[in-house]
């Protein structure tokens, strides 16, 4: 096979960690990696940085920022992007953070905040500065909502010792009646319990409808001032240009079979959270958005791309779940199993051993595990 790999971005990124970066705590080249550097010992590799606008499968064909290019496979994993659920006011306002670039943004933000926090004319202007509001309760929020409460008890007595922390608030919003909607209930329970002991305010089945005058509004008519208003309330499935609207299925994701073909393609696949699978019994709703369906379904499609070449029949793709896990705060965190759950240091121990496994390189390992 020639592989082509075409991305808007010259790097791959480590979403898991983003977090960190916006919160100041780790540097975003210890989480960005090169692609050529990855994979400048392959040979027939290339790579290209351009966006892909439109699919002409009957011509075997894409059309890129850059151009044109012919395949005979089409493997799309673009992932996917924050979803503002049709609010295009929040969408103009908020502040997402799906990739480095964003986190760096709301780094630069926060910083900037606490800097002016000090030297504002009002108090009114002082507290909206230092008013945080998350909206979101899945993982990245309460990843968020952790480390930023790490922030104000570690680093705001220290680096700005002639404010009070106590001023800082930092509010987290979910609007079903829990966080942590894709882990069990007792998780759930633990999250919450282990943010309300580091002084998140958490607001339940309060839904966020605008943002206006530096006030989020919430649908019951309350209002909190902040000028720090971060938007990880869900994702939507990153959209092809010309894709045919009967193939995208629910969140934006693109419909596919058993073995990862886009519906109705011969040599058209789509893996990662980009795809939407129906056809596994086990997750009728599709499968988790997270980095280990992404994994399976890329080394089962490899396989199946060389049996096609062989003429060999290709192989169904099951999800094998490898369980789940948050972090919240520096020393603790929630883990789920097959047979476990563990919530506490422990879970926060088995969160730090994944996650830099998952970390490009040993000097980015070095670095991480020292920043941490």
């Amino acid at each position: 096979f020639q592989v082509v790999l075409i991305d808007k971005n010259n790097y791959h990124q480590f979403p898991p960690l983003i977090y960190q970066v916006a919160s100041a705590g780790m540097e975003p080249t210890s989480i960005s990696f090169p692609f050529r550097k990855i994979f400048q010992r392959r040979k027939d590799f290339y790579f290209r940085m351009a966006e892909v606008r439109a699919i002409f499968p009957e011509k075997n064909m894409i059309q890129t920022s850059i151009g044109k290019a012919e395949y005979d496979y089409l493997v799309l994993a673009a992932g996917t992007t924050t979803n503002y659920f049709g609010n295009k006011h929040i969408e103009e306002e908020a502040m997402p953070m799906k990739n480095v670039s964003e986190a760096m943004g709301l780094r630069n933000a926060l910083l900037a905040n606490l800097e002016r926090a000090l030297t504002c004319s009002t108090k009114q202007e002082q507290q909206e500065l230092l008013n945080i509001v998350i909206v979101g309760g899945g993982a990245t929020g309460i990843e968020v909502a952790g480390i930023l409460s790490e922030m104000k008890k570690f680093v705001l007595p220290n680096d700005y010792p002639d404010m009070s922390s106590s001023l800082m608030h930092i509010y987290l919003i979910e609007a079903g009646p829990r966080l942590l909607a894709g882990m069990s209930e007792d998780s759930s329970a633990h999250a919450e319990k282990f943010l309300r002991e580091m002084g998140v305010n958490i607001l339940l089945n309060k839904r966020v409808v605008d943002y206006r005058d530096h006030k989020v509004m919430l649908e019951d008519g309350s209002e909190i001032a902040t000028r720090t208003f971060i938007w990880v309330s869900g994702v939507t499935g990153v959209t092809i240009g010309n894709l045919d609207a009967s193939l995208i299925g629910r969140g934006g994701r693109i419909k596919v079979d058993s073995f990862n073909r886009v519906e109705g393609m011969n040599n058209v696949f789509a893996i990662g959270d980009q795809c939407i699978q129906l056809a596994d019994e086990n997750y009728p709703n599709g499968h988790p958005q997270l980095a280990q369906v992404a994994i399976q379904q890329g080394e089962l499609l490899a396989k199946n791309l060389i049996r096609m070449e062989k003429g060999q029949e290709m192989k169904p793709f099951h999800y094998r779940n490898l369980g789940s896990m948050a972090t919240v705060g520096r020393n603790r965190a929630v883990a789920e199993f097959s047979k476990v759950k563990m919530q506490g240091w422990f879970a926060w121990v088995m969160w730090l051993v994944v996650h830099l496994r998952s970390i490009l390189g040993v000097r980015n390992k070095v670095i991480v595990l020292l920043n941490w």
